[in-house]
């Protein structure tokens, strides 16, 4: 299980499958965000039908609202969610980490309050792995310390060491855990590789990381947390030789259209970001032919073309964007739907057709060709 097969490869581009307990999943892909369990507007069943073959959940927001005892308790993860197809958890450190001045970092774990209602938690790298066991996502995240864009080299040096800690205690708990209940989910656990932006940082703690265990899937993270996207470019350059062909690469949190063509181009596999569907909340909406365009836009008022007339979404195909600039405009909530439904099939689409053009050996081309015209688009 958690088996990856290599198909194909153009540079640093490749396609391949990564085999799941919940069915196998092409790469390169992008993997829809569900936060609380849900994918914002969008129902498992309009998953499906856009294409998403993947999806994840958040462990901090799960653990503080409804509870991780109570998701066991309702089925677990897929069947509280209803979503059979595979599932990817996150630590839950990221979210931690960005409640500065509501958390106290010390080398056991992450003390913090919650959002919601101020309560006081803890996260160990142990309680981090007890509480993803029990939600039973396919694949889940080690705990890290991520430090923020811009952080100088002696933080992001002690951010590295305290991973590679973490990341022992974590594994050692994962196994107990499935030494202890035999009969529980089918897992993965997945290092991430921290560094920032300093390229022998980044080399050396890849390096630690694949010597600390025999992982199946390899996590990036760290990245698009503020740093210039050229630098993010040079680090997954570092990062593409280090990282062994055999395994799938994730991205942690990076999904922007042009961010997903620039990575396949760089050797990354899977992705995730909550772009698309917060965008949308916002009436913004990916196009090829157009770019980024804000459908709130006066011009549109009487445009009966769909949002991208290339899009085979359910919105694209049903309606016009002089009926979703009217809903955008009135702030119906039926226009978030449509307009999510639509950025999360621009992006599903766009690996699939990365996927495709990396197994005909056209990828570097092709992205060339489509980066600029999306670039140039007039918006």
């Amino acid at each position: 299980m958690f088996d990856f097969d290599l198909h194909a490869t153009e540079g640093a581009a490749r396609a391949g499958t990564l085999h799941t307990p919940h069915g196998p999943v092409q790469t390169p892909v992008f993997m829809p965000v569900g936060t609380l369990g849900a994918v914002k507007h969008v129902s498992p069943g309009e998953l499906v039908d856009l294409g998403a073959q993947m999806v994840l959940a958040n462990t901090y927001h799960l653990y503080l609202r409804p509870g991780h005892e109570l998701v066991r308790e309702l089925g677990g993860l897929h069947e509280f969610m209803r979503w059979e197809g595979p599932t990817l958890t996150d630590s839950g450190g990221f979210q931690v980490f960005s409640l500065a001045g509501i958390r106290r970092i010390d080398d056991d774990g992450v003390e913090f309050q919650s959002h919601i209602d101020g309560s006081t938690h803890r996260f160990t790298p142990e309680s981090v792995m007890e509480i993803e066991r029990i939600l039973g996502a396919d694949v889940i995240m080690a705990f890290d310390e991520c430090p923020p864009g811009g952080s100088d080299r002696a933080t992001a040096e002690k951010a590295n060491e305290r991973t590679l800690r973490w990341l022992d205690r974590c594994r050692v708990r994962f196994e107990q855990l499935v030494a202890e209940q035999p009969e529980g989910p089918v897992q993965t656990l997945a290092p991430v590789i921290q560094g920032n932006v300093f390229d022998d940082l980044r080399r050396e703690h890849a390096r630690r990381v694949l010597s600390a265990g025999d992982w199946k899937i390899l996590a990036v993270g760290g990245l698009s947390v503020g740093e210039a996207k050229p630098d993010m470019w040079r680090v997954l350059e570092v990062l593409d030789p280090e990282l062994p062909r055999d395994r799938p690469r994730y991205l942690m949190g990076v999904g922007y259209p042009e961010d997903l063509l620039e990575a396949i181009g760089r050797g990354i596999d899977m992705f995730d970001c909550v772009a698309a569907t917060r965008n949308a909340r916002h009436g913004t909406a990916w196009t090829f032919a157009n770019g980024q365009v804000n459908l709130k836009a006066r011009r549109f008022a009487r445009d009966t073309d769909p949002i991208d007339p290339g899009c085979d979404c359910y919105a694209c195909l049903n309606f016009d964007r002089a009926y979703l600039r009217h809903l955008v405009a009135a702030g119906e909530h039926f226009a978030h739907r449509l307009v999510s439904i639509h950025n999360l099939r621009f992006l599903v689409r766009l690996a699939e057709q990365s996927r495709a053009r990396i197994l005909e050996g056209d990828f570097t081309r092709w992205s060339a060709d489509w980066l600029e015209r999306y670039r140039s688009a007039g918006v």
